[in-house]
């Protein structure tokens, strides 16, 4: 949406009453059908604006979508956030975000968060389907990260803890981290995570944090097979939230644990990560690209890798794999 849209969108926010297409265009400089056309403008990004003859417009209800000028009212970021991408529908936005990096200069991009109302094509680990329908919040967040490739699991650490914290705070919700990317509240899913990176060597070029969470999504939405495992956060508050409010903490939780990374106090984040797990102290089962196994989970170490004591004793360091609770 052009910027003059939303400097009409401002002028109705600070308005205390109704306003005549002739004040707003004299405030903007433009003509009255000029203001009209940027009007109707936001009533199609969803905002809700009477307008009438005698009285003029005003600003009855704000946008439901998740759309940047409603996050930037909240953010409080030095970098992450300050640059967005917004999509109604795509297939993917880690899609887009490997498009976007492969076609532009990776540096200025840092902390670009791409957004889309809707996925249909989402991704989770290891190439499964991630279900992302409308009223939940699916990111992408570019990174240009200074940290060594051995370390880099700590991005995604950073980013569960961010997302984990986000719902404590913002709803009072014993939100819980699953070993090795998802967020649960109680024995359901509420949230996951994936990281991709460019690297070579061990130089990391640039990473892609991608972040889906089933906010204001009903639990009819999913499949049957799916609506025993799986929460939403308006499921447990019992009505829709704020999304814009939650994804600016989210990213300020992250921002501050991020820098914390790059920073190198993994043991900060590692502490943080064990304090809000739902894995460790639990019996898992483990399965690998090449075997399976059982065990308990006692730690996690500085990379990110989870310890399992397994049945004789000896202690298993698994960098990667499904951990399933018992």
């Amino acid at each position: 949406m052009p910027d003059s849209a939303f400097r009409v969108l401002e002028i109705l926010e600070r308005a205390t009453g109704p306003l005549s297409g002739e004040a707003i265009s004299n405030e903007m400089g433009m003509t009255r059908s000029a203001v009209w056309k940027h009007i109707n403008e936001l009533r199609m990004m969803g905002y809700d604006i009477s307008s009438s003859q005698k009285e003029g417009y005003r600003l009855t209800r704000t946008s439901n979508k998740l759309l940047p000028y409603e996050i930037h009212k909240k953010l409080r970021t030095q970098v992450i956030g300050k640059k967005m991408r917004y999509i109604e529908n795509t297939p993917s936005t880690i899609w887009i975000g490997k498009q976007l990096t492969s076609e532009g200069d990776v540096e200025k991009m840092h902390g670009m968060v791409i957004i889309a109302e809707e996925q249909t094509g989402g991704v989770g680990r290891m190439g499964r389907a991630w279900v992302s329908p409308s009223g939940g919040i699916w990111i992408t967040i570019v990174l240009k990260p200074h940290v060594p490739v051995d370390h880099i699991f700590m991005i995604t650490m950073a980013g569960s803890i961010a997302v984990a914290r986000a719902i404590r705070n913002e709803f009072d919700i014993g939100a819980l981290i699953k070993w090795p990317n998802d967020v649960f509240i109680g024995n359901k899913k509420v949230a996951g995570l994936l990281l991709e990176l460019s690297a070579e060597a061990d130089v990391v070029h640039h990473c892609l944090l991608s972040i889906g969470i089933d906010v204001n999504v009903p639990i009819s939405d999913f499949s049957p097979e799916l609506q025993d495992r799986i929460t939403s956060i308006s499921a447990e508050m019992g009505h829709e939230v704020d999304r814009a409010s939650f994804l600016a903490r989210i990213l300020k939780e992250f921002e501050s644990r991020y820098l914390l990374v790059e920073s190198g106090e993994y043991d900060a984040i590692v502490q943080e990560w064990k304090s809000i797990s739902c894995t460790l102290e639990n019996r898992v089962q483990i399965r690998t690209l090449k075997n399976s196994f059982e065990g308990d989970a006692v730690d996690i170490d500085e990379f990110g890798a989870l310890i399992i004591r397994k049945e004789n004793g000896k202690l298993e360091r698994v960098i990667a794999g499904d951990c399933f609770h018992q």
